[in-house]
Parts: structure tokens; C-alpha cells; sequence
């Protein structure tokens, strides 16, 4: 498996620790002091980096859909409107692209259309993520593989077919793959952890990660102990808060244990040398009864 370089100091892939992603998304409910706050528990937690996502309303939103009123914090209101209020501008990812520069983590975002691939790229992010609602969007693909950055795609909601008809018209060149299942909260029986093993002996020059939707943090710990090379989760600051993505991410609590126990664990994998260790030889001088002379 290749490893791929995303910053002056990061690399994902064989050898390299686990990249841990907090998938803020649009959780910060269009509130750039919220997505600071996400931020800065992203950066107590000791994540890598930070994920938005990004889009153009009238382009994503089904136009049988714009005028569909609903009930939001803000009062009742249309659903293009409601689009339109939590997403970000040009004036709050720079504040967000200098915030997180600050802080010292890394950032990036999906786009979903491709005018929010250019408008991306003007923040130089270290890559593009695109969801797994676009892998069968090949225009949008080609658009981002045109970018040149590392690209992130993830895999739920797809089969096989349509998985290697995506890599086969992008390449493998500087891409990571996320095994993930589409349903929010996702339940243990579908999360499907071999599927990163499948993965890694489909494309094999690629990272494969893990992208979760899950309650609970064993099974993203899980993930990396079966080779994940990054790990995405939903993050926010308070699960009942509203937004759709709410109820499926983890909490600064959580993120900052998951954090840890990924570190922990890829601490212990050690090198399947076997060896006798210095803490080992008191004990074995009190407990043996027998030594064998090689």
C-alpha cells in the first residue's frame, strides 16, 4: 500500500498512523461561532483534521423541493431557503481556513457540485473528500481528479460494479478509498468492517479508511485495528442539537477516548517480533522454575 502526502508533515497510508478525521460536516447549523467551537474540541480531542461539506443550494436542491416549507430554529421557512442559511461563503471558510491554521489542524470539505470544487480550491485544502452520494457522479469526479489534490471517496450506498467503474475512470493515483455504510445511525450488523480487507486487496496502491456512522466508538477502534489507514466520524458539540447529522456523530467526550484508544492500540500492534522485554525479567525470575540454554 502507497503512502500519500497531504501536508509538509502528514502522510497517509503504510507505516503512518491513523488520520483522524472529526466530520463537522454541517452540524455547525450555519453558525461560524459554532464551527469555531467544533474546532477547537476537534483540536482538545487531538484529531488530525477537520471536514465541512460544501454546496451550491440551487444545484443540490431538487427544485420540486424549494418551496416545501419546514419548521427550523430559525422559525418556518423554505427548504431552499433553509439551504441556503446554514451554508458557508467565502467569508466564513477564510475565517475558518486562518482559524484552523491557527489552531494547527488540518482542514477540507466535500464538495457536491462543481462550481464548490472551485470555490474550494481558492483555500488550497489538503485534499477533497467527495461523499459517497457522488461516487456515481463521474463529472464531479473528473472534476475534483482535475484539481490534482489527494482525493477521499467513500463507498456507502454503492456496489462493487460501481465502485471500480468510479477508480477505473479517476485511477488510483493519490487516492484514498472509505469503506462506510449509508444509514445514520448505522447499525452494528451492517457496518461490514471485512469490507476494508476487500478493499486493500482490490487497490492495493490505495489508503483504505473508514468513514462511520455508527453509536458507540469500539467498532471505529475496531477499524483501524484492521488496517484502517484514517478514520472519519460525525462530530459535534451536543448530540440533541438539531440538524439531521446530530444523532450519528460522537461528542468532544467521545471523539478525545476514541482518539486516545486509536493511539493506544496502534502503540501495541508493535512489530509481531517476539522479544523478552525488561519489564519482563523480574517476573521472570521470581515465577520460573526452569530455564531452558539455547
Amino acid at each position: 500500500m502507497n503512502t500519500i502526502k497531504i501536508s509538509e508533515n502528514r502522510y497517509i497510508g503504510d507505516g503512518q498512523p491513523a488520520y483522524i478525521i472529526a466530520e463537522i460536516g454541517i452540524n455547525h447549523n450555519g453558525s461560524l461561532e459554532m464551527a469555531k467551537k467544533m474546532i477547537d474540541a476537534a483540536v482538545e480531542a487531538k484529531c488530525d483534521a477537520v471536514k465541512f461539506q460544501k454546496r451550491t443550494p440551487e444545484i443540490c436542491t431538487p427544485k420540486d423541493q424549494w418551496e416545501v416549507e419546514r419548521d427550523t430554529p430559525w422559525g418556518r421557512m423554505t427548504y431552499i431557503d433553509y439551504r441556503r442559511k446554514i451554508e458557508f461563503g467565502v467569508l466564513e471558510y477564510s475565517d475558518i481556513d486562518t482559524y484552523c491554521k491557527i489552531r494547527g489542524i488540518d482542514w477540507f470539505a466535500s464538495p457536491w457540485d462543481e462550481p464548490s470544487v472551485d470555490f474550494l480550491m481558492q483555500f488550497d485544502p489538503v485534499m477533497i473528500k467527495l461523499a459517497s452520494a457522488s461516487l456515481t457522479d463521474l463529472d464531479l469526479l473528473k472534476k475534483v481528479r482535475s484539481t490534482g489534490k489527494p482525493m477521499m471517496i467513500s463507498t456507502g450506498m454503492s456496489t462493487i460494479n460501481e465502485i471500480q467503474t468510479a477508480i477505473d475512470y479517476i485511477g488510483t493515483e493519490n487516492l484514498m478509498i472509505a469503506h462506510t455504510t449509508s444509514s445514520y445511525p448505522c447499525p452494528p450488523q451492517e457496518l461490514n468492517l471485512r469490507m476494508i480487507h476487500t478493499l486493500q486487496d482490490m487497490f492495493k496502491n490505495c489508503p483504505i479508511g473508514y468513514s462511520g456512522h455508527e453509536v458507540g466508538l469500539a467498532t471505529t477502534l475496531a477499524s483501524v485495528a484492521m488496517g484502517a489507514s484514517f478514520v472519519e466520524r460525525h462530530f459535534t458539540l451536543d448530540r440533541a442539537m438539531w440538524g439531521s447529522d446530530q444523532a450519528a456523530s460522537v461528542e468532544p467526550g467521545g471523539m478525545a477516548r476514541l482518539v486516545k484508544d486509536i493511539r493506544d492500540a496502534e502503540a501495541a500492534f508493535g512489530d509481531g517480533i517476539k522479544q523478552v522485554y525488561q519489564s519482563e525479567l523480574a517476573p521472570m525470575k521470581r515465577l520460573r522454575r526452569a530455564y531452558l540454554t539455547v
